[in-house]
């Protein structure tokens, strides 16, 4: 569940601030004829997502289990390879995505009117693609089910957390509440650090199942008789880092060989001294009044 949440209010902020900045600027720059394109680029990444959410639950009943646990296990990997790209590129745009959005903003309205609308499909549907990508690997790894089998769990917690993103953006733009959003991004990062661990070593387990990869009945540790997956304990477990009773040697190795040179580079990263930011390119800019 806090997983979920965490991925649903990371992804779901990053989305809020990047809308926010572009209504902000074309609404202080005398250019809010130009918002209609905003919201349809907003639109069309939400259907492009859904669309995308729909067909990888169609192709689930289309398939085999060897099959379904090639693509699960693909797609888990993926997925945190996702994960850990979006950590890494946020711990670095914080500062400066507001100055990016606005050169971008500027191009755009200067061409054709599809340009702005292009702007927000790519900056919206980028994050809505890897949200839909890791949230569809959390659920099958909560349910340990078969591909488009799901509950809608960890669904609702994702959904809390664009909720409460959507909330936190709205405040922010209009200047009733202030973050810091390095030092946000920075705590959320570490969690998901854990988190897309987890999305590994489950696409490692996927990939043993389907017997792409050896393994499968070698544990690193067999835990099953202290911590039942069906306990409170190792429910909590599992929909927080992605714990496992039984987990494999290919999985542990997998889970240290990413957290620990993972977890060093980026607390290099946050750590590295920045050029100093204007405020405007840490939080989004008030509407005019």
């Amino acid at each position: 569940m806090l997983g979920n949440f965490l991925i649903g209010l990371r992804e779901g902020l990053e989305a809020t601030l990047v809308v926010s900045i572009l209504v902000a600027y074309l609404v202080k720059s005398g250019r809010s004829h130009l918002l209609p394109r905003i919201w349809v680029g907003v639109a069309a990444a939400i259907a492009v997502c859904v669309a995308i959410t729909v067909g990888l639950g169609l192709l689930g009943r289309q398939l085999t289990f060897q099959s379904q646990e090639i693509i699960g296990g693909t797609l888990s990997i993926v997925a945190a390879a996702f994960v850990t790209w979006m950590i890494f590129w946020m711990a670095g745009a914080a500062r400066t995505i507001g100055a990016e959005l606005r050169g971008q903003v500027d191009a755009a309205a200067q061409g054709s009117a599809l340009g702005l609308v292009l702007v927000a499909v790519l900056a919206v549907g980028r994050e809505g693609l890897e949200t839909t990508l890791i949230l569809w690997s959390n659920t099958r790894q909560a349910t340990g089910s078969a591909l488009g089998e799901q509950t809608a769990t960890p669904v609702v917690a994702a959904l809390l957390g664009i909720a409460t993103s959507i909330v936190l953006g709205y405040l922010l733009y209009r200047g009733a509440i202030s973050i810091n959003l390095t030092k946000f991004f920075t705590w959320t990062g570490a969690l998901l650090i854990f988190v897309a661990a987890g999305v590994l070593a489950y696409g490692i387990h996927d990939l043993q199942e389907a017997g792409v990869l050896p393994g499968l009945n070698s544990y690193a540790f067999d835990v099953s008789g202290v911590i039942s997956a069906g306990s409170w304990l190792g429910t909590l477990l599992k929909g927080i880092f992605n714990f496992s009773p039984q987990t494999t040697w290919l999985e542990a190795i997998a889970w240290v060989a990413y957290v620990v040179p993972v977890l060093t580079l980026f607390v290099r990263r946050v750590r590295k001294p920045a050029a100093p930011a204007s405020p405007a390119d840490t939080q989004p800019e008030r509407a005019a009044a």
